[in-house]
């Protein structure tokens, strides 16, 4: 049998759009880039398919030196190979540990490794630190998945793809067409990683004991919700469709499906095996009006745009639109950015999100642009005055300080960020422009609130 959650044949019509989505430039000088994360603080890190990681300011502007550079020796570049994926550990701030994934240039085998930061250099890694976790052998040039990320139980995530060779993820005797999960913080079974409890084949010795979920084809971005933990994770279809998925994070153990099933579709008849449970995407939609590879993204939960608020952000490969995902499941898509190959969002550690145009090397920031059709002040954060000229004061009902403030311009590039230890304080505005600002204020419990903020200098 099948699991049938709700389920949507997606249709692109100008009726269906909700939200002005718009992508503002936020850096630019990129190449191929297919991941773009934090380290828990202000800098982007952004990976770049032939080998570098580079790291972005919040201003925009790009840091000179890499921060890892892996060269042509260690990383085959070629179609859908490469450096593919970085994640930093969730203690990185104190053990400076992080985890990258690509194709090596000897053999084309994909290698998980984990790298250290140079604790003398917050913008270098040591480039000799690497040490090997796990050698994926490769059928073929194709679908390698690749992103990591850290879970809310503090496991690491892989999602690999079947390598070419379907038939492979419905066998849980082989990596491919899996989500795997490791505890990088132990050993256990003469492995460099430990097998955490829970994992479906541990207890029943039936299959290999890092997988977690199997039955994809080749798995273009997942990841977990920062408030719910639940999982997004989006297949890449093969003739038809293209998927997206969403579970409890603890659900383990599921099968969604390929190659027996594409989407709610019978791929291969005869495939399906009598009593096993294969688990429906939440929403598909069809090779129409131009799609053909989604790029999976993320439950928007920053503190700049209410209306994106809890909607999960995808969009295609050659469609170029930027989709949203509500909690019914109904979905609304932005207008059309022509020409530019989305690749990869992303998420800084406020939750606001980015993506990443593989034909241009620019990585915008999303926006909600109808926030302007919103007034200066909102009743979760008061600013006095407003507008302003030299400084301003921020007040909150539930603020308890100290408190983070950001201010960031319309197009979300941060402009300073300091500490705000009373609602009396006063802050600066004399470096500021003339023009609209965003603000937000995050206090020490970890409550956010938003505002507007116009600058005018008198004369």
């Amino acid at each position: 049998m099948k699991i049938k959650l709700t389920l949507f044949i997606l249709l692109v019509s100008a009726a269906t759009k909700s939200q002005v989505i718009d992508i503002p430039v936020f850096a630019t000088g990129f190449s191929n880039v297919v991941e773009i994360t934090n380290a828990g603080d202000e800098r982007l890190f952004v990976v770049e398919q032939a080998g570098n990681i580079k790291i972005v300011n919040p201003d925009g502007t790009v840091k000179p030196e890499n921060f890892l550079t892996l060269t042509n020796s260690t990383v085959l570049f070629d179609g859908e190979r490469g450096l593919l994926g970085l994640v930093f550990h969730p203690q990185y701030a104190t053990n400076g540990l992080f985890y990258v994934y690509y194709s090596r240039a000897s053999d084309g085998a994909s290698i998980l490794a984990k790298y250290m930061v140079d604790p003398q250099n917050p913008d270098q890694a040591l480039s000799g630190s690497e040490t090997i976790l796990l050698e994926l052998p490769q059928p073929t040039v194709l679908h390698k998945g690749g992103t990591l990320r850290f879970g809310p139980d503090g496991y690491l995530y892989l999602a690999t793809g079947d390598g070419g060779a379907a038939e492979v993820s419905q066998s849980p005797l082989h990596l491919y067409g899996k989500i795997l999960r490791i505890d990088v913080n132990n050993t256990n079974f003469g492995l460099p990683y430990a097998i955490p409890e829970g994992n479906p084949f541990l207890i029943s010795g039936l299959g290999l004991y890092e997988i977690w979920a199997w039955g994809l084809r080749n798995p273009w971005k997942y990841s977990f919700d920062s408030v719910t933990g639940d999982l997004w994770l989006a297949d890449v279809g093969l003739n038809t469709y293209e998927e997206i998925n969403h579970v409890p994070s603890t659900s383990a153990g599921l099968n969604y499906g390929w190659v027996c099933y594409e989407a709610n579709s019978i791929n291969t008849p005869g495939c399906a095996v009598t009593g096993t449970t294969y688990t429906y995407p939440v929403a598909f939609y069809e090779h129409t009006n131009g799609a053909c590879s989604i790029t999976g993204g993320y439950v928007y939960r920053g503190a700049m745009y209410p209306a994106l608020q809890g909607k999960y952000l995808f969009t295609d490969f050659c469609k170029g639109h930027i989709g949203m995902l509500d909690e019914n499941n109904n979905i609304s898509y932005s207008a059309v950015f022509e020409n530019n190959y989305f690749t990869t969002f992303g998420q800084d550690m406020h939750g606001e999100l980015y993506i990443a145009a593989s034909s241009t090397g620019i990585i915008h920031k999303i926006v909600d642009s109808s926030l302007s059709k919103i007034g200066f002040e909102r009743p979760s954060l008061s600013v006095v005055p407003n507008p302003t000229d030299k400084a301003f004061s921020v007040r909150t009902l539930t603020s308890n300080y100290p408190a983070q403030l950001n201010v960031c311009d319309v197009t979300g590039k941060m402009i300073f960020s300091q500490e705000v230890n009373s609602e009396t304080e006063n802050i600066s505005s004399d470096h500021l422009q003339n023009g609209l600002y965003l603000i937000s204020l995050t206090d020490k419990t970890g409550a956010v609130a938003t505002a507007k903020l116009a600058v005018s200098h008198n004369p």
